[in-house]
Parts: structure tokens; C-alpha cells; sequence
């Protein structure tokens, strides 16, 4: 500095730096003062400004108008310009005074001209850095804001010197200088005031346009790196992070003209990769990356700094690991009520918990190593280099300096943390082979026939391309519409099911639900088409989900309809009419190519094109007229099967067909016309209507609700109960002798540097040695006891809580279900069961060992420095304040996260379900914006959580440093009363305090946070539950029932208490032996009246006997075990055929494969590989619809009850397969009572008694041919069948 601080009087000696080291009150020299202050805040803005410049170039977010806040920024820049160049023209002045003599001083240094010119362009930069900050729409800037803070605090190193100047050397002081200085200081405050603050946001933004937008996006800087942002004003909602669409407002209003011509066009990426995302997060890993490695290196140069006042620094380690196993086993409860197999599928999951739980509690001992290896590390490597080193020489003297900030260096060991991250994926590609040739098909209606398994399906699924392709090709032209066999509901409105994110077009809408017969079933929905429909079509018919689906399929208006057997769930008048309206040549998809999968022969006269299908290969193809003239196999069994359907009419060929569908579409198209006619304005205005009116009265599912407020005791209690007090008491005893070890080893190491030194030596150093030795040891055994009991302890509540939940759920009726989405139950099998097993007891485990070290190190500072007590209790009491913020405010956002997660896992679900459907319309896109839609909804809660974490440690370490500080000082302030053993404890525990006591808060929170869990996985506990299964005392006479007398009296139910009777005043007395085939139109109350049987919904009113019991009094296990049903949706469940048919084992393998044989299935099964051991995959996916309803029926010939139940059993097989069902049950049941609901009229005319039913009442009971004679509606359904 000699060139320019020469001249600066009095002149700068070397030794003149001994001011600033060697004095009580140490200064600067002015020198140092006037460069290096001057010089380092304008070096920063100069090296900063041509990077900030073009970032802010390539990062334009709009413009910001100018505001007063924009406008004092610029005034006080320019203020201090004029200050700056102030001080240079009056050092030019002074040069002119002294050249011409006018004054007696000395010349000023070049110093004078350097710093106040740099300065002044400096500011004068830093006014225009503000103005382009405002043109490219930065809100609040951090280059501006550290350039404020830069020189505010050398200015303010400069400003103590200048008054402590004043006072010793008042006849030093230039007036002038003084004067600009103070004012130039006043503006540097005021312009970090001004900076801290944020502007409005620019013209354009997407925040301005956001009506509740994310209070981070406008905060400035400094509240956004103090997380002080989220403390701002408290919303009802929380913000929303999806961008609106350009183009149009959030409220779907269209942007103005001006905004779209002045904001640029976003460009759009075409190609996309992994490394997208990545790229976007680079800049934000690699400046944590930067932090990170500053915040190691601090690490260092603490101990290093204050070992000038010998400290102590010693840090705990808390070794995390984070587990992650989910089980999602997605039954279907009503069939194992049906079945009574609830305890069945209880024990298979409770088998697979306990396989998890065995690999938690190898985690657990593994972890009680790891915990136990890294806690002792430290004391390890402290141990053997104190023994080293005393041992090594005898004049070696360990002091405090020497004990303690080794001690500092080798806790740096214990801040290691280990993450393990398992992953395992396994994928399985299934394909079936199958050939089929035919030729272009375009605008014909073309039907593919063939028994179960030979192929139908398969060929659909070819064309949307979900098969493997070995050989040959495919080509579909134009927009696909598909009906699976199955039909996929979504849960969401009937409306939006048929719509399915198409464009409303209110007419087509009217004349689609028309066709697909959907008008009567308006009528009967409590809010019409805004009815929601639950999960799966809970609250809908076989029938009524069918032409939901097939309805969805018309209103696409698709070139290409794939059409999987949609007539079968309907009746036979229903299925003439959705013919006639839809599918036939007259239909209103006439011009459409229709490929048409069907077991009804009457159909097929219409086809253009008849494919013929057996075990996977097309064999025969041509129009009816062809076939039939071929008198090939196909006409054979066409003959065959329409004179089983025709049975007393002697003409069988296709004039009886054409006749038969003439006399039918007259038929329909009268009954339809005259519904049409008399309820078209009611139609409208009422039944479609109905959804304004009883929007609510159409909710049925319960969205998951968030509880509020504090904790509740119980729920700790509850947790503390399934551990076992006893083991908890067990952990809290090993957790204190463990800090009572570690805390008395420290005092001793104390006392061992306090040790006398007696000729260069300390005497008992091989005792302190043995003890300090014994006491690590102690702490080690502790620490791996209480990490062993608390993991098993955690272990052992989750296998009692899951248990419990899983108990509670399956004795839930099935009401609860159909309200409740599945992603609520996943949500807590999966992620709440989760955090009960890793997070918690690892969270437990923290918070035990942070209050303890609270505890102790409070205990050792006040016994060590009694004056820190005036200190420790307002600091307690704002951490105690900071603690209640933050656990209200983090507990809510865990609660709403974990609520918001659910709809996820339903709707991730529920598009896996519909994955072909979806597909085969092309809405994979809309679906994937729907998932990231509610992920986002989801994130709502979980950012501002994780930002919440962060404010609070801000705060906590803020406080926790000001208890360093304090202790230090009282330490230094009564050095001479303390030894240095005890001062650097003190110092020490200190220090260890600050990261205590954040981890207490921070654990304390995240145990409240967390404990949510245990509340939400015991809410189950409150739910309603079904009766008992089974009764102590069971009056039950052996083998009941022994007849299969069934009295109905009076019966009536219904779903839900505010919906009206779904079946009313049944009187009906069925004898043992006799066959009843139950009937009646859709929604009619046929399936109803079976769960009523099956009490899988209690009677409101009347009784039903059988065999002389009231069914009421009994268990529900004592019930449903002892009568059988084969239900409307056969549903198999992941794992083996042999498991799908007995999952009890109370057959054996030849009384299985003799119900296989009678099921029409041996063939197929001893072809499999693994036969009765074959694999079925969820939902028995792997075999077809129709295979699926023989294994049903395979069950149902094990079980071989006296009574037998068939839901619509035969509806998705074809004739022949039904004939030999039909026939099997004739010959295995001939001894039982059988109630068959029947939409194919032939498979009951022969039964002893026909019950129909109408809206719910019992309109006809007798013989068929009694009710035929009667002409009632049993005679009109069997005219519209064909029968009569």
C-alpha cells in the first residue's frame, strides 16, 4: 500500500499493525480502511455484474412498472453518487489549496482520489444494475442485497474507528470527510433496507394471473433464505403450483390480445430424455454442493478457533435409515364375504406381514450395529490416541486444550450419515398365442364366435395392439373405441363416465343414452346422469355398468368399435334394443366398422362377417348365408343350440330367426317409443336435470378428512400400549444409563486434565486411563440395548396396529367399501404402515437421545457457570414458543399431505384397471395430467412441510448460537474461578447444547408430526361393523340347513339409510329341492334380494327362515359358510388355482380335481404347467372371462351346500358351455335348492317356480308355464327371447 497510503499523515510503520493485535481495543489502520473496506464491496459488485448481466438477459420474466419502492432504490443510489463524488472533488480542492499555497497541509495521499472515485462509479453501477433488475422483472435481488450487506459492514468497521477517532484524536478529524461519511453510511443502511424488500411482480407473470399463488414466488431474498415467507398471512388454501394454460386465465377467461403480443412464446422442446429434469436441477445441486462444502470446512475451523479460549466441541450422531415396503393385495371384499373366507385371506396377510417384519428386524439388529459402531467410533479413536499418547512418553501431559479440541476433531467422525436405498424391480411379459388371418374390414359389423378360451378376446386385444406380435401384421385405421368384457367404471359421475373428456354435445348425448337404454335407469339413480358411481361400478348392476361402458364407447363417435361381448350382462329385451339401436345395421353406428364379440345367435344373421374361432385360430369366416350353406361345424352347432333355444318351436333355420327379429324390433321399438314419448320433456328437464337438484343425495364415496388440532394423548398411549410398558420402561432406563456414561466420562476426562503435574508428569493417568476406558465401554453395550429395544418395541406395535387395522377393515360391511376409495386402505397398508415401522421408532430414538443430552448438558453449565441460569430460561421459553409454531403449523401439512395422497393411489389404481381401455381411446395423455394433477395436489402439502423443516432450523440455530456465546462469555468472564478442565466442559456442553436442543424441537415435532400415523391407521376403529361371525354358543343343529327350505316374510332392504327401499314386501316360501329362477328387468332388485340372503346388507323390515332358523340370529360365518353362490363377477385372486378354489386346504387334491372335471375345466388344467399349483395373477387376468366363471363354479361343487345361489352365473360363456353348466348343476344340485337370476330365459323354463321381480316388488311367482298361460311379464320377457 505504499504508492498510495503514503502520503497519509501521520505515515503507516509496520509496527502499527500491533493496534489491530496486540492492544485491549483493537483497531484497523486507515490504510486498510480507505483500500481494502473501499475496495472489496465494489470488487465483489464489478466481478458479479457481467455474469448477473447476462443471466438476467437470457432469463427475462417481464417488466416491473416503476414503484415507490423501485423509485427509492434509484434515489438513493444516486444520492450516494453525488456523495462519493463529493469526497473526490473536495480531495481535488484540497490538491488546488495546497498547489497554490493556500494551505499549510501536508499533500493528501492518492488514496483520497482512488477509493471515493472507484466507489462513486461503483454506485452508480449498482443504480443501473437496479433498473435493468426492474426491465427483466426481478422482484428482489441477492447480488444487490449481498453488494448492501457487503458494505454496510465494512462501512460500519470504518464508522467505529471514525468515532473512537473523534473521541481520542478530536484534532485529526476533517469535518467534511466526517459529514460525507456519516451521510454515505445512513444511505447504505437505507439501501439494504430497501433491498430486503420485494417488489411487485412483473406485467404477464403467471403469479399475477394465479388467484391464490405460492407466497414464495413474490418473497424477497432474505425472507426467502429465512424461510420468513411461510409465516406470512395465513390462508384458507393452500397454494396452487399448476401453471395455467397460455392463453387463458386461471378462471378460463382469455388473455388479452396485448398481453399474448408482448409476452414471448415459450419455445417448446421436442425431444425430451432423463436428463431433462436433471438439467433443470442442476444448478440447484451444484450451489448445495457449495454450501455443503463450506459448512464441512467450518466444521474444522471451529475447534481451531476456539481452541484460543479452550474449548470443547462435541456433536451427537443420529444414523437414519429409511426403509421402504409397501404391500398392496387389492381383494375383493364382497366375494370373500360371500364366501366367508375372511379369516382365509387374513392369515395369506398376514403371512406376507410377518416375512416383512422378519426382514425389519434384521434391519433393526443391523441398524442397532451400525448405531453402536458409529456412536462408539468417536470415543474409539479418542481413547487410543489419549492412550498413545500418554503411553508413548511420560512427559506427555493431556491438558485441557490438548483433551477437548481432539475430542472437537474426532466427533467430526460422528456427523457421517449412512443412507441404504434398496431397490428390485421384476418385470413379466405374458403373451398368448393365437392365429388369425382375415382380410380388410371397413364400415361392416363383423362377429367373432367361439367357446371359452378359444381365442375372442385375445383377438380384440391383438388389434388395439396389447399382445405380443410374433408374426404377420395389424393395421387399424382410425380412431378405435373398445367395450371390454369386464366393464371399467371410473369413480366419477355417470355423466363423465359416458363423456370420458370428450366435448359435451348435449344431443349426441341424449340420443346415445337412449340407444344404450339408459333412460329408465336415469330415472331410478337419485341425481340422474350426476349420480356418482363408486369404484369398480359399485352401485351399479352387471347389467347397468355394461351399457355404461358401451355408452362411453358410442359418444366417442369412433371410426373403429371393439365391441368384447357387451350384450351378455343385459337382458334379453334390453339387448335386442341396444341391437337395434346401436349395433345393427340400423344403429347408430351403422357406418362404423364394428367387430363384435357375442355368444347370441341371434345376432348373428345381421353380421356381414361371422368369424369363427377355436383354440386360438380363426377356422371358419364368411357371411351367415355361407356358413349355414357350408353345413360345416359352425351351422351344426347353430342348428344344434337355436332348437335348444326355440325348444317346442319345430323351425329352426334362419326364416325362424328373420321372423323372431322382426317380432322383436316391432316390439321394442314400440315399448321404446311409447317411453320415449311420454317421458321426453321429462327426460330433460327431470331425470338429466336431477343433478342440480340432488347433486349431494348422488355422492356416495367419503373423501378421507383430516383431523385437526393437537394430537390427542390417547393416541401416544395407545402407541405406548402396543410396544408393552414394560419394554418401554426397559428402553427409557437404557437411554439414561447411556447419557449418564457419556456425561460422566466427560467430567472424568475433566478431572484427568486438572491432574497435577508432578516433575513433568501426571501420577494416575494408567487409572484415569482404565476408568475413562471402562465408562466408553458402558456407553457402547447401552447404546446397542436401547437401539435393540426400541426397534423391537416399534416392530412390535406395527405387528399389533396392522393387525388390528386389518381385522377392523375386514369386519367392516360392504356400505363401507363402496364409499370408501381404495386409495384410502392403500394409503394406510402402505405409506401410514410405513412410517409406524422405520420412521417412528428411529424418531423415538432421536428425542429420547436429545432430551438427555438437554438434560445433561444443561445440568453440567449451570453447575459449571451458575450465571448462564439468567440466560437458559428466556431462551427456553422461545424455544418453547418457536417449537408450538412450528409443530401446529408442520402437524396440519403432514395430516392434509397424508389425506392428499390418497386420490393418488386410487386413481393410480383405477387407470391400471382401465390401462386397455384407456389405450385403445388414446387418453393416455389426459390421464398422465390428471395423475401429475393430484401428485401436485399432493406436493401442496409436502413443499411447504419441507420449507417449515427449514424455518425452524434457521430459528433453532440462531438461538442455540446465542447460548454458545453466552456461555462462553460467563466462562471467560469467570476464568479465574474456574479450572480449565471444567471451563472447557462448560464451553463444550455448550456447544453440544445448540444441536440438542434443535434436534429435541425438531424430534418433538416430528414425533407429533408422525404419531399421526397411529391416528390415522386406529380411525378404523371407530367405523361401523358387520355382526358377528360367529357366536360362542352356537345353536345350530349339525349339518343345517338339511332341507334348503328358504321363507321370505315381508322382506325389504336397503343400501343406504337416506336412499328408499331397494327391495320391498317379498312374501315367498321356496321348498327344499326346488329350482327358482329369479327375473326381472335391470335395477329390478334381483341381486339385491341375494345379498339379503347373504346379509351382505341387513333387512330393514321382515325376516328370512331357512330350514326353520331366522338367518338374523346366526354369525355371518355360521350363514355364508353353510349356502354357496356363484356370483355376477368372477373374481380370482392373486396366487394359485388350488388357493382360489380351497384357500382353507379342507379338500383334497382328487375331490379338487373331480370339481374341475364337472366344471368342464380338467382339460384345460392339466394342460398347464403347474396344474393345480398354476399361478393365477391378480384378478385372474391370465385366464379368460369365461374360464374364470368355471373356476366359480368349481368352488361351488367343493362347497356342495343345500343351497346354491347363481348371480346371472352363464353370462359370459357361450351356448354350449352354458348347456353343460346347466346340465352339471342339474345332476350335482338335483337334491339342493337353486335360485338362479337369469338374463338367458331358456336356462330356467324347465326350473319348478319363476319369481319376477318389478321395481323392487315381487310381481309374478309361480311355474313358467303357469306364468306363461298368465300373459304377464314373464310371458312378455320370454316373447322378447324368442321362446314362445
Amino acid at each position: 500500500y505504499e504508492f498510495i497510503c503514503h502520503l497519509i499523515p501521520p505515515p503507516p510503520p509496520p509496527q502499527d499493525w500491533n493496534r489491530t493485535w496486540h492492544v485491549g481495543n483493537p483497531d484497523l489502520t486507515q490504510c486498510f480502511q480507505n483500500t481494502v473496506l473501499v475496495w472489496v464491496p465494489c470488487l465483489y459488485l464489478w466481478v458479479c455484474a457481467p455474469i448477473y448481466f447476462l443471466y438476467l438477459k437470457s432469463h427475462d420474466r417481464g417488466y416491473i412498472c416503476m414503484t415507490h419502492l423501485n423509485r427509492a432504490k434509484t434515489a438513493v443510489g444516486f444520492l450516494l453518487w453525488i456523495v462519493c463524488w463529493a469526497d473526490v472533488f473536495y480531495s481535488f480542492w484540497e490538491r488546488s489549496q495546497h498547489d497554490s499555497g493556500a494551505s499549510s497541509s501536508s499533500t493528501q495521499a492518492p488514496v483520497y482520489l482512488v477509493s471515493p472515485t472507484m466507489l462513486g462509479i461503483t454506485m452508480l453501477l449498482a443504480t443501473l444494475l437496479t433498473q435493468y433488475e426492474r426491465l427483466k422483472g426481478v422482484q428482489s435481488s441477492g447480488v444487490m442485497l449481498n453488494f448492501w450487506l457487503v458494505a454496510v459492514l465494512c462501512a460500519t468497521v470504518t464508522f467505529r474507528s471514525k468515532i473512537i477517532q473523534a473521541i481520542n484524536e478530536p484534532w485529526t478529524v476533517c469535518v467534511f470527510r466526517y459529514t460525507t461519511f456519516y451521510i454515505y453510511y445512513t444511505l447504505l443502511l437505507i439501501s439494504l433496507l430497501l433491498a430486503a424488500l420485494s417488489d411487485q411482480p412483473p406485467l404477464f407473470s403467471e403469479a399475477s394471473k394465479d388467484a391464490n399463488p405460492c407466497p414464495e414466488i413474490g418473497a424477497s431474498f432474505l425472507s426467502r433464505i429465512s424461510f420468513w415467507w411461510i409465516t406470512g398471512p395465513e390462508e384458507k388454501t393452500l397454494y396452487s403450483p399448476k401453471k395455467a394454460p397460455r392463453g387463458e386465465r386461471k378462471e378460463g377467461v382469455p388473455v388479452e390480445e396485448s398481453e399474448i403480443l408482448i409476452m414471448k412464446t415459450p419455445r417448446r422442446r421436442e425431444n425430451l430424455s432423463v436428463l431433462g429434469p436433471l438439467s433443470h436441477l442442476r444448478p440447484y445441486f451444484l450451489i448445495s454442493s457449495l454450501y455443503k462444502i463450506i459448512q464441512d470446512i467450518l466444521m474444522f475451523v471451529g475447534p481451531n478457533i476456539l481452541r484460543i479460549i479452550s474449548p470443547l466441541l462435541s456433536t451427537s450422531m443420529f444414523l437414519n435409515m429409511y426403509r421402504d415396503v409397501q404391500i398392496n393385495l387389492n381383494l375383493n371384499l364382497k366375494v370373500l364375504k360371500l364366501y366367508a373366507w375372511e379369516l382365509a385371506f387374513k392369515d395369506k396377510v398376514s403371512a406376507i406381514r410377518e416375512s416383512e417384519l422378519r426382514v425389519l428386524k434384521k434391519a433393526a439388529y443391523l441398524g442397532a450395529i451400525s448405531t453402536f459402531t458409529w456412536v462408539c467410533a468417536p470415543f474409539l479413536v479418542a481413547l487410543s490416541t489419549f492412550t498413545v499418547y500418554v503411553m508413548i512418553d511420560e512427559r506427555n501431559v493431556l491438558d485441557a486444550q490438548k483433551a477437548f479440541v481432539s475430542l472437537a476433531l474426532f466427533n467430526i467422525l460422528s456427523m457421517v450419515q449412512v443412507g441404504v436405498l434398496i431397490r428390485s424391480g421384476q418385470q413379466i411379459n405374458r403373451s398368448n398365442q393365437s392365429i388369425c388371418k382375415f382380410n380388410q374390414i371397413n364400415g361392416s359389423l363383423v362377429a367373432v364366435v367361439g367357446h371359452v378360451g378359444s381365442g375372442k378376446s385375445s383377438l380384440l386385444s391383438a388389434l388395439l395392439g396389447e399382445m405380443e406380435k410374433l408374426e404377420g401384421s395389424v393395421s387399424v385405421k382410425g380412431s378405435v373405441a373398445y367395450v371390454p368384457q369386464q366393464a371399467w367404471i371410473q369413480n366419477a359421475t355417470l355423466k363423465d363416465n359416458i363423456v370420458f373428456g370428450q366435448e359435451r354435445k348435449e344431443s349426441w348425448y341424449h340420443r346415445v343414452v337412449e340407444a344404450c337404454a339408459l333412460l329408465p335407469d336415469l330415472e331410478i339413480l337419485p341425481a340422474g346422469d350426476g349420480t356418482e358411481i363408486g369404484e369398480k361400478g359399485v352401485n351399479l348392476s352387471g347389467g347397468q355398468k355394461q351399457r355404461v361402458s358401451l355408452a362411453r364407447a358410442v359418444y366417442c363417435d369412433c371410426a373403429v368399435y371393439l365391441l368384447d361381448d357387451p350384450l351378455s350382462a343385459v337382458d334379453a329385451h334390453v339387448g335386442k334394443h341396444i341391437f337395434e339401436k346401436v349395433v345393427g345395421p340400423q344403429g347408430v353406428l351403422k357406418d362404423r366398422t364394428r367387430v363384435l364379440v357375442t355368444h347370441g345367435l341371434s345376432f348373428l344373421p345381421q353380421a356381414d362377417l361371422i368369424l369363427v374361432m377355436v383354440e386360438g385360430e380363426i377356422t371358419e369366416r364368411g357371411s351367415y348365408l355361407e356358413l349355414m350353406a357350408r353345413d360345416g361345424a359352425f351351422a351344426e352347432f347353430l342348428r344344434t343350440y337355436a332348437n335348444k333355444e326355440q325348444e317346442d318351436d319345430e323351425s329352426g333355420d334362419i326364416c325362424y330367426l328373420h321372423h323372431h327379429h322382426q317380432q322383436l324390433a316391432s316390439y321394442i321399438s314400440t315399448l321404446y317409443q311409447n317411453h320415449t314419448s311420454t317421458s321426453a320433456v321429462r327426460t330433460e328437464g327431470e331425470v338429466l336435470g336431477k343433478k342440480a337438484k340432488n347433486a349431494e343425495v348422488g355422492r356416495i364415496t367419503e373423501a378421507d378428512k383430516a383431523n385437526t388440532g393437537r394430537v390427542k394423548l390417547s393416541v401416544f398411549w395407545e402407541y405406548m400400549k402396543a410396544i408393552g410398558v414394560v419394554l418401554s420402561c426397559v428402553s427409557i432406563f437404557l437411554f439414561f444409563s447411556h447419557h449418564f456414561a457419556s456425561l460422566f466420562s466427560n467430567y472424568w476426562l475433566s478431572l484427568w486434565t486438572d491432574d497435577p503435574v508432578v516433575n513433568g508428569t501426571q501420577p494416575s493417568r494408567e487409572m484415569r486411563l482404565g476408568v475413562y476406558g471402562a465408562l466408553g465401554a458402558s456407553q457402547g453395550i447401552a447404546v446397542f440395548c436401547y437401539s435393540i429395544s426400541v426397534s423391537i418395541g416399534g416392530i412390535l406395535a406395527s405387528r399389533y396396529l396392522h393387525q388390528s387395522m386389518l381385522y377392523n377393515v375386514l369386519r367392516s360391511p360392504m356400505s363401507f367399501f363402496e364409499r370408501t376409495p381404495s386409495g384410502n386402505l392403500v394409503n394406510r397398508f402402505s405409506k401410514e404402515t410405513d412410517t409406524i415401522d422405520s420412521i417412528i421408532p428411529s424418531i423415538i430414538k432421536m428425542f429420547m437421545g436429545s432430551m438427555f443430552n438437554v438434560v445433561g448438558s444443561c445440568v453440567v453449565i449451570l453447575i459449571a457457570t451458575p450465571l448462564v441460569a439468567i440466560i437458559i430460561p428466556p431462551l427456553g421459553i422461545l424455544y418453547f414458543f418457536v417449537q408450538r409454531f412450528y409443530v401446529a403449523s408442520s402437524r396440519q401439512l403432514k395430516r392434509l399431505e397424508s389425506v392428499s395422497r390418497s386420490p393418488v393411489y386410487t386413481h393410480f389404481n383405477e387407470t391400471l384397471l382401465g390401462a386397455s381401455v384407456i389405450r385403445a381411446f388414446g387418453e393416455q395423455e389426459r390421464f398422465i395430467r390428471e395423475s401429475d394433477g393430484r401428485v401436485d395436489h399432493n406436493q401442496k402439502a409436502y413443499y411447504p412441510s419441507i420449507v417449515a423443516n427449514r424455518w425452524l432450523a434457521v430459528r433453532l440455530e440462531f438461538v442455540g448460537n446465542c447460548i454458545v456465546m453466552f456461555a462462553a462469555l460467563f466462562a471467560v468472564m469467570a476464568r479465574e474461578s474456574l479450572s480449565p478442565g471444567i471451563m472447557g466442559l462448560s464451553i463444550s456442553y455448550a456447544l453440544q447444547l445448540t444441536a440438542s436442543l434443535t434436534w429435541l424441537v425438531r424430534m418433538s415435532s416430528d414425533l407429533e408430526t408422525n404419531i399421526v400415523a397411529v391416528e390415522r391407521v386406529k380411525e378404523y376403529e371407530d367405523t361401523e361393523k358387520e355382526a358377528d361371525w360367529r357366536h360362542d354358543q352356537s345353536s345350530l343343529p349339525p349339518g343345517w340347513p338339511t332341507a334348503g327350505n328358504i321363507d321370505i316374510r315381508g322382506f325389504g332392504l336397503r343400501y343406504r339409510e337416506d336412499q328408499e327401499l331397494a327391495v320391498r314386501n317379498i312374501t315367498v316360501a321356496i321348498h327344499g329341492g326346488e329350482k327358482v329362477g329369479i327375473v326381472g328387468r335391470t335395477g329390478a332388485g334381483k341381486s339385491s334380494l341375494t345379498l339379503g340372503l347373504f346379509r351382505i346388507i341387513e333387512a330393514c323390515e321382515g325376516e328370512i327362515h331357512i330350514d326353520g332358523v331366522n338367518i338374523a340370529t346366526l354369525g355371518l360365518h355360521e350363514l355364508r359358510s353353510r349356502i354357496t353362490i356363484i356370483p355376477q363377477d368372477p373374481v380370482l385372486f392373486s396366487g394359485s388355482l388350488r388357493m382360489n378354489l380351497d384357500p382353507f386346504d379342507g379338500y383334497s387334491d382328487e375331490e379338487v380335481w373331480r370339481a374341475l372335471e364337472l366344471s368342464h375345466l380338467k382339460s384345460f388344467v392339466s394342460g398347464l404347467p403347474d396344474k393345480l399349483n398354476h399361478e393365477c395373477s391378480e384378478g385372474g387376468e391370465n385366464l379368460s372371462l369365461g374360464q374364470r366363471q368355471l373356476v366359480c363354479l368349481a368352488r361351488a361343487l367343493l362347497r356342495k351346500t343345500k343351497i346354491l345361489v347363481l348371480d346371472e352365473a352363464t353370462a359370459a360363456v357361450d351356448l354350449e358351455t352354458d348347456n353343460l353348466i346347466q346340465s352339471t348343476i342339474r345332476t350335482q344340485f338335483d337334491d339342493c335348492t337353486v335360485l338362479t337370476i337369469a338374463h338367458r330365459l331358456n336356462t330356467i323354463m324347465d326350473y319348478t317356480r319363476v319369481l319376477v321381480l318389478d321395481k323392487g316388488e315381487m310381481a309374478e311367482f309361480d311355474s313358467p308355464s303357469t306364468l306363461i298361460t298368465k300373459r304377464g311379464i314373464f310371458y312378455k320377457m320370454a316373447k322378447d327371447s324368442g321362446l314362445v
